[in-house]
Formats: structure tokens, sequence, C-alpha cells
């Protein structure tokens, strides 16, 4: 009773009066040979390839994928989606290093960093953006929280100017 009580709990609403709410969006992954990946998750697990990003100036690859009925609603939504992420640049990935994040859409990025700064939790990567932050779990699994549509709020103090904490 009490592990589900806890569950349900939401942080309640922010200083400026914000509800904070979450929207699982993906989980990323790194891999070391997209063939092989591909291989593996679609033709194996039957997932299908939504989305494909290739960054050059960020040298690497994002894959997204989503379960077959998952696939209409990842198309709509973008969620829920597996983020496979091959980097250009080779790097080894030890057991667990591998695993990147979990990612959740907020409706205000600002209100939701300043909520969970009220509840102690430190926020490694602060959305000087007005569009991503990070954040860490008490097992230092990384999570990554995105401002809910397409545009960026727009860049406010004090977290334009706020360094990184630690890792993200």
């Amino acid at each position: 009773m009490l592990r589900q009580a806890a569950c349900q709990a939401r942080l309640g609403p922010s200083a400026g009066g914000v509800e904070v709410s979450l929207r699982y969006l993906h989980t990323m992954v790194r891999v070391t040979n997209i063939e092989q990946s591909l291989d593996f998750y679609c033709k194996k697990l039957g997932m299908e390839e939504v989305r494909r990003i290739e960054s050059e100036a960020g040298r690497y690859t994002n894959i997204f994928l989503a379960a077959p009925s998952d696939k209409a609603r990842a198309a709509t939504e973008r969620a829920p989606l597996l983020e496979l992420t091959f980097n250009w640049d080779p790097e080894k990935y030890g057991e667990g290093r591998n695993f990147g994040h979990l990612a959740f859409e907020v409706d205000d990025i600002y209100a939701t960093c300043e909520k969970l700064m009220q509840a102690g939790i430190t926020i490694n990567r602060p959305p000087r953006d007005g569009r991503m932050a990070f954040i860490r779990s008490p097992d230092n699994v990384s999570i990554e929280l995105l401002q809910k549509g397409a545009s960026p709020q727009p860049k406010k103090e004090p977290w334009a100017s706020m360094p990184n904490t630690g890792k993200w």
C-alpha cells in the first residue's frame, strides 16, 4: 500500500502555481554497430524504425524505434520510443554505459526544474536553452526533461547562466 501511494504522489504546484506533469517519451541506448542493432531490434524483436536523425555537427546518428502496436501513436506523439544512438567517434562502453537516459516531456521546463530543486533534486544540466534539462535518480539513472511543444521556452534566468553540476 505504501509503495502504491508513493508512486501515485505527484509534485504539487511550483512556486509559480504551475502543476508539474510528465509524459514518457523514450529510452536511449548507445550502440556500436547500426546494422547489427537494427537486425536485433527490428528483424528479431519486431520493432520498426520511425525516425532517424544524422548530426554531422554532433557526430552522431539517432534512430528511433517503435513497437508495432505503438507505431501509430509514435507517429503522432513521438512516444513511446526506443532511441538508438550511434556515436561516430568510437568509444568503448562498459556494461551499463551503453544505457543513456529516460526522457520525459514536461509542460513547463522552468517550473518543473524549480519544483525539483525545491524538493532537493540537483539539476545536473539546467534548461539554459529553454528546451532540455537533465537530472539523476537516486541510483544515478540519467533522466532528460524536454519542454513540451516544438519551440523552446524563452531563455530565462537563473537557468540561462547556471552551470552544469556533476554528470548527466
